[in-house]
């Protein structure tokens, strides 16, 4: 059991570090606003923002729609690293989402995603599932080898690497339910372990 704990300690390290890697790289000079708007900086606002979530290339997953001085309704359109914020006319706004959204090819739409940078975070999301979902497994091993039901140290190892992963996943999502739902049982994974060591040192 401890090479298997020992391999998920591995295998979660290099995923963790090749997705950092990954999305830094996906991040940086993608940027496919282009010429698209104006500055926002330069422009008033006048009322209430309201913030609608949706998913464009080169952008945050947030657009704030807002009123104008003159009474006309914009979109700014939060860019990713350097670069100021576009205001977006309503049709340049429909042109720009036409384009991006219509482009896209069948596994951007399976996966919902809009960047080379999903590809890596679903991966991440699909593995933590697959260690999540994998210790149930190594739990019925271990108790069909014993002839009595036994939870291994491994379990527990993958629980926690599972979850973790799933964390990342679900903050990436900003889902609060995926991220409440993992995270609340960090601290019985890790407990155990902690239990676990304890016991087998005395």
């Amino acid at each position: 059991m401890t090479r298997c704990v020992k391999w998920c300690a591995v295998a979660a390290k290099s995923v963790a570090i090749a997705a950092v890697f990954f999305l830094a790289g996906c991040d940086q000079g993608r940027d496919e606003l282009g010429p698209v708007g104006r500055p926002a900086d330069s422009v008033q606002f006048s009322g209430p923002q309201t913030r609608l979530k949706i998913d464009l290339p080169g952008a945050k997953d947030n657009v704030k729609l807002v009123r104008l001085r003159d009474g006309s309704i914009g979109y700014v359109v939060k860019r990713l690293g350097p670069g100021t914020d576009c205001l977006l006319t309503p049709e340049e706004f429909a042109e720009f989402v036409y384009r991006t959204r219509s482009n896209r090819g069948w596994v951007e739409t399976i996966l919902n995603i809009t960047s080379p940078a999903g590809i890596a975070w679903v991966t991440l999301g699909l593995l933590g599932q697959l260690v999540f979902t994998g210790r149930m497994l190594v739990q019925w091993l271990a108790s069909e080898r014993s002839k009595r039901s036994v939870i291994p140290v491994a379990f527990w190892w993958m629980s926690l690497v599972g979850a973790v992963m799933l964390v990342a996943y679900f903050v990436w999502r900003r889902d609060i339910v995926g991220i409440v739902g993992q995270a609340t049982g960090l601290f019985i994974y890790a407990r155990n372990l902690v239990l676990i060591r304890r016991s087998r040192g005395a």
